[in-house]
């Protein structure tokens, strides 16, 4: 049998035939689709923090240690070392392992010592 579908029009303002269009081209709600392994993938948590505590070594400035948990896995923190308290010698010496002093640019060879008779056999003739 036939059926029919009635509309009044001022329920619906989109006309009959539109509605059995979106009726028919909707799936229905329950269908059931077959996933693969390629349907959902997470490929990269970008996390600033990880999601649990290390155990670490933290190193102090005096050279004492004590072990505490820390957010990322490192081994060993080592505190910064404050350089106003050492003495003016040890600065210096910490300054110049840090700062190395720029090398010297080697003098380019020249072809004016070079006799150039005894390399005559192995240029092409």
């Amino acid at each position: 049998a036939p059926v029919t579908l009635t509309v009044t029009p001022s329920l619906s303002p989109v006309p009959c035939s539109a509605l059995r269009l979106l009726a028919r081209s909707r799936p229905p709600l329950a269908a059931c689709t077959r996933g693969n392994s390629n349907r959902a993938a997470v490929g990269h948590l970008q996390r600033q923090r990880y999601g649990r505590l290390y155990p670490v070594l933290l190193v102090s400035t005096d050279g004492s240690t004590v072990r505490m948990r820390y957010g990322e896995p490192k081994r060993i923190l080592m505190m910064p070392l404050d350089s106003n308290t050492l003495p003016e010698a040890e600065r210096k010496a910490r300054l110049r392992r840090q700062f190395p002093s720029k090398r010297k640019a080697k003098e380019e060879e020249t072809f004016e010592g070079i006799d150039l008779d005894t390399y005559k056999k192995f240029w092409k003739k």
